[in-house]
């Protein structure tokens, strides 16, 4: 996120890789590309917090504690916080990457 490329972040998913941008609304594809390339448009970095990481071979549900704060780049007041609840996948190459990325996981 804090890379300003939103092409870094999509890689960062699996192709059916699902985000929850909004309570209720999953979205994937070309609708999870907007939603955090609209997130990166604030100009603003993210700070998250992992509080727990729990493993099971090539699958991980994590829970992190995240902030975006500060001023937008359009001059507006920020402040955004949450409990993500994710699950990763670990690919053959090692990386791993969303499968559900739920930034408001306690909603």
């Amino acid at each position: 996120m804090n890379s300003g490329d939103p092409d870094a972040i999509d890689r960062a998913y699996e192709d059916e890789g699902v985000l929850v941008p909004v309570p209720g609304h999953p979205v994937t594809g070309a609708a999870r590309f907007a939603a955090n390339e609209h997130l990166q448009s604030l100009g603003l970095p993210i700070e998250a917090r992992p509080r727990h990481a729990y493993v099971a071979g090539d699958i991980a549900l994590l829970i992190v504690d995240w902030s975006i704060r500060g001023t937008a780049r359009d001059g507006s007041a920020v402040d955004m916080s949450g409990t993500a609840t994710d699950v990763v996948r670990r690919g053959s190459d090692g990386q791993w990457r969303y499968v559900i990325d739920n930034p408001h996981g306690t909603a």
